[in-house]
């Protein structure tokens, strides 16, 4: 999939397209029914299929005072939108000079005039330009008159009536119902960073763990243990490996800790060296909420409960507590 980011990243000879747009913050389910519809009639048209996003969110740009806290990086945004089977993104860089163009000149200008857009596939809620002027009507009026077409898809969601929502997300994973965030994602909620150093605590106590700090990981869910995946690439090839892994999120309060983190156990191995190495954290299912203990072998058997429930819940073997003598990384 191509990522355009400037109008001369966009091919010369790009013919005709199919376009949506959105800031497709965690490509959840109903941003996959705009997406598959988009793939689908630009496959049956013999043309590309496009989408428009927009970095750094909007209401981040307007609202600066209270940034947007995405539910994804725009490398899995990316990511997603590529699975999705979209042949190109175009990555806007969103300001306030930017947000000045009208409805009218962001449709003509940039998705018929940049994009070449002969289609246009977005949801009935859309809204662009100025003050969110623009919407389906201005979007079918204007089709009418430059020659390109438009589909409004119904907004999807539960049956009883919410509909799929980024923020929707964004408050199951404040509560840390990370079971029911993966059913409106459509798979599980994921972290990606860079592992970085500790304080080797659980290293010392038996449980090594690759640590991710920062504010670009992505949306960060509850403090507590969850159960999920470590995930990272298989060196040379574009291959993945799925690890199971018991995940801290917290300050560790058992230690007085002050800076929140996100630490994943990967189970019954010392042997991992991730340092530096770009990685991923899916979570399946919250475990327990964060809480300290009256002394050290409170925490460690409560944490030996907490590998048996992570692979109780991930269906994989039993692994207890490694030497910290034999811990050669992480």
């Amino acid at each position: 999939m191509d990522v355009w980011r400037h109008p001369e990243d966009i091919p010369a000879d790009l013919g005709p397209t199919v376009v949506t747009v959105g800031v497709f913050d965690g490509v959840h389910r109903g941003h996959h029914a705009v997406l598959s519809e988009t793939v689908r009639n630009a496959r049956e048209r013999g043309q590309r299929s496009v989408a428009l996003t927009f970095d750094p969110h909007p209401a981040t740009v307007h609202r600066p005072d209270h940034p947007v806290k995405l539910v994804a990086t725009l490398e899995d945004r990316i990511d997603r939108l590529a699975a999705a089977g979209i042949n190109a993104v175009y990555v806007q860089h969103y300001t306030l000079d930017y947000a000045q163009a009208t409805a009218e000149s962001f449709v003509r200008d940039q998705l018929v005039g940049g994009l070449h857009a002969s289609l246009i596939v977005v949801g009935e809620d859309a809204r662009f330009g100025r003050n969110n002027a623009g919407d389906g009507d201005l979007l079918i009026d204007m089709g009418s008159k430059l020659g390109f077409e438009v589909i409004l898809l119904n907004d999807l969601g539960e049956p009883a009536g919410r509909r799929w929502s980024s923020t929707w997300v964004r408050e199951l994973l404040a509560a840390g119902d990370v079971e029911k965030a993966a059913e409106i994602l459509g798979r599980p909620h994921r972290l990606r960073g860079a592992v970085v150093h500790g304080f080797q605590r659980g290293r010392e106590l038996g449980f090594p763990t690759a640590n991710l700090k920062g504010e670009e990981l992505g949306e960060i869910p509850a403090d507590g243990v969850y159960a999920g995946w470590l995930v990272r690439n298989v060196p040379g090839t574009s291959a993945a490996e799925y690890l199971p892994a018991a995940i801290s999120v917290g300050t560790n309060p058992q230690f007085d800790g002050v800076e929140r983190t996100v630490e994943a156990h990967v189970l019954g191995r010392a042997d991992l060296n991730l340092y530096g190495e770009e990685i991923a954290v899916d979570f399946i299912k919250r475990l327990r909420p964060m809480v300290s203990f009256e002394s050290v072998d409170g925490l460690l058997h409560q944490m030996d409960e907490d590998l048996r429930n992570t692979a109780l819940t991930l269906g994989v073997p039993t692994a207890g507590r490694v030497d910290p003598d034999e811990v050669t990384a992480i």
